[in-house]
């Protein structure tokens, strides 16, 4: 059993089974179960770049804050937001990648393929 298959999203937009990922981000060619070609949708960077700003600036409040209420020792911060940030864009990104993808098939949207000259 893959990582990616033990969380709770990660579902093929057509047929609901726990496919779209093959690997923590990445997503899988096709759907195992119904066939449908997740390569054909185009997710880009779009969630990276909202996801980096966001976790950025929540983890960046809640150091400062922390700092300023208590004043700990630099390693307690390192201990403390370095594996919160990386969980919490894994994770994010995971969502957010899922959702644009859904939300891509819904409306079938798909890169543009122009016919003729």
């Amino acid at each position: 059993m893959r990582f990616g298959s033990t969380l709770p999203y990660g579902k093929c937009p057509r047929c609901h089974a726990q496919t779209l990922f093959d690997g923590v981000i990445r997503f899988a060619p096709r759907c195992r179960a119904c066939g449908l070609e997740f390569s054909a949708f185009n997710v880009g960077d779009g969630p990276a770049a909202f996801l980096t700003l966001f976790i950025g600036t929540l983890v960046s409040a809640l150091a400062i804050w922390l700092q300023l209420a208590f004043d700990p020792p630099f390693w307690v911060h390192i201990v403390l937001w370095v594996p919160l940030t990386v969980l919490a864009v894994l994770v994010g990104l995971r969502a957010a990648k899922e959702k644009l993808l859904v939300a891509e098939y819904r409306r079938r949207a798909g890169e543009h393929r122009r016919s003729g000259p």
